[in-house]
């Protein structure tokens, strides 16, 4: 199944991530980068993998990035691996995928993912299961908030082995990309109707109870508080990331109100 499979990666200053996530795919024969322009030392680093090949887009919006990559880039295999810069896949699995069998049913695969801080896993995370294994043709990818949803034809099973997530970019990094997310997500969860939202989102809409919930979930349920300081960074940027999508929310609405008089 491995020569079946074509990994693509999107990337934009990921100097801190790609190394160590282009070593743990040795095993492909062709690696698609789509960069976003990196400015760092993205490209020269990719520079020494013969195998990985880089093909440059100016980043509009996740969705599009992601169907250029799996549609423009002269992509020969039937099946495509949907990575991010700072996922890391473990030899686990890798012998999953090659024991895969090609000829089945089955359109897409989902992962689970360990959540990791610095190299340090912790024992939970509310990162979601992602569909990143699936035939390339009928697939498309759509914008849903800050990020972005594939949709396929066909059944999609979720793979045992996990992968893990190990972001090393600053924390400065973080929060300039967490600012534009809490934009976008406000932008989602106030001009979508209330019942194409999930649960939890409905949550979110809400403003106030969402910051306090996520932080009692992953402090507690999750079991951040025994993961030392890595957990905690964990919690404190989960909370953040609420916090500021929250403020969003009010914020418009408060505008709003402000107009009306």
């Amino acid at each position: 199944m491995l020569q079946l499979i074509t990994p693509v990666i999107l990337t934009f200053n990921e100097e801190a991530n790609i190394e160590r996530t282009l070593k743990a795919l040795h095993w492909a024969d062709d690696i698609v980068i789509v960069d976003s322009y990196s400015t760092d030392r993205t490209i020269d680093i990719i520079s020494n993998f013969p195998k990985a090949r880089i093909v440059q887009r100016r980043f509009d919006a996740h969705a599009n990035q992601w169907n250029f990559a799996i549609g423009e880039s002269g992509i020969g295999t039937e099946w495509i691996l949907a990575l991010d810069a700072d996922y890391l896949l473990t030899d686990e699995f890798v012998s999953e995928l090659a024991g895969l069998d090609p000829r089945g049913a089955c359109s897409a695969y989902a992962a689970d993912f360990t959540y990791c801080v610095m190299g340090r896993p912790l024992r939970g995370t509310l990162y979601p299961a992602v569909t990143l294994l699936f035939r390339r043709l009928g697939a498309r990818y759509v914008q849903t908030g800050h990020t972005q949803r594939l949709e396929i034809d066909g059944p999609i099973r979720r793979l045992g082995a996990k992968i893990l997530h190990d972001d090393r970019k600053p924390l400065s990094r973080w929060l300039t990309s967490q600012r534009n997310y809490a934009h976008l997500e406000a932008e989602h969860l106030l001009n979508s109707p209330r019942t194409a939202l999930r649960a939890t989102d409905r949550v979110r809409s809400m403003a106030w109870p969402a910051p306090v919930l996520v932080f009692i979930y992953v402090l507690l349920v999750k079991g951040c508080i025994l993961d030392g300081w890595p957990g905690w960074l964990y919690v404190l940027q989960r909370t953040l990331a609420e916090i500021m999508i929250a403020m969003e929310i009010v914020e418009r609405s408060l505008r709003l109100d402000a107009q009306r008089k």
